[in-house]
């Protein structure tokens, strides 16, 4: 099973601490174990582009759409037996002690003839 690891910041976490941030060993470990497929740092929020369509009108606006003091600051893709190695695995990066990881499966899209997506 396939799934997201969103990285995120956390206010609220416990500070930064360099002798703490381990991710090199974390990544190290995922790959040879063959869990992690990619991952990477997203750039601040402050760099992003929203996209919207609206009454037939592509809008693009500079910075994130919602206002918020937590971010994503990146990601990883984990292949994983179940949720339970995923929740292990996610509880061993560094960003889970000062920020947060939110874990979320793959949902494959199926079509249909017409591309249209089928089922829920």
């Amino acid at each position: 099973m396939k799934y997201m690891l969103f990285v995120c910041t956390d206010p609220e976490a416990e500070p930064y601490d360099p002798a703490f941030d381990t991710i090199g060993q974390w990544v190290e470990d995922l790959d040879r174990r063959g869990v992690r497929q990619h991952g990477d740092r997203l750039r601040p929020p402050e760099d992003a582009t929203t996209v919207r369509w609206r009454r037939g009108e592509v809008l693009v606006t500079d910075g994130p759409f919602a206002e918020t003091r937590e971010q994503i600051a990146g990601y990883d893709i984990l292949d994983c037996t179940d949720l339970d190695e995923a929740i292990e695995a996610a509880s061993q990066h560094p960003m889970a002690r000062f920020g947060r990881i939110e874990i979320r499966p793959f949902w494959p899209l199926e079509v249909d003839a017409d591309g249209r997506p089928v089922g829920s």
